[in-house]
């Protein structure tokens, strides 16, 4: 983990683009999910509640999984500056900023099956960026990006 951190940071460009990455994509699907809820509700669509409802609550329980297993980050154990500031130590699995991006990308993809394509591929950038920021390990991303979908399939599957 160290090593590919260090990789990184040895060129000035991968650090851009890794920091990059993650502040681009974070701003715009933070950006992007209150718009799609507010033309949800002016087009007065049915699938609205559903689509607050499954993240909301998803977001509450990975919230408090992450408190309760208050996983160390690879800084943490690796005794390193990653190249992603964060300002607390713990809470790393799984992956929030993952979970959140996966999630809203299964909601685009209701609406709109190539939007919901781009917002995983999105979420996969996102997710390699939290990892090669050194913020957080592959199963922490992993687990952010499976827990970010499955709701959307059982809420279909029933």
């Amino acid at each position: 983990m160290i090593d590919i951190v260090n990789w990184i940071k040895s060129k000035p460009l991968r650090i851009k683009i890794v920091m990059m990455l993650n502040k681009s994509i974070t701003t715009f699907v933070y950006a992007f999910y209150p718009l799609l809820i507010l033309y949800l509700v002016v087009q007065e669509d049915e699938r609205l509640l559903p689509l607050l409802l499954i993240p909301g609550v998803s977001f509450i329980l990975v919230t408090v999984l992450r408190k309760r297993l208050d996983a160390k980050r690879p800084y943490q154990i690796y005794n390193y500056e990653p190249i992603l500031t964060k300002k607390k130590d713990g809470q790393s699995f799984p992956s929030r900023h993952v979970f959140s991006i996966f999630m809203i990308a299964m909601s685009v993809f209701v609406l709109n099956t190539m939007g919901g394509v781009l917002f995983l591929i999105l979420g996969c950038l996102l997710a390699l960026s939290r990892v090669l920021g050194g913020v957080h390990f592959p199963r922490d991303v992993i687990a952010g990006a499976l827990m970010g979908i499955f709701p959307r399939i059982i809420y279909w599957a029933l």
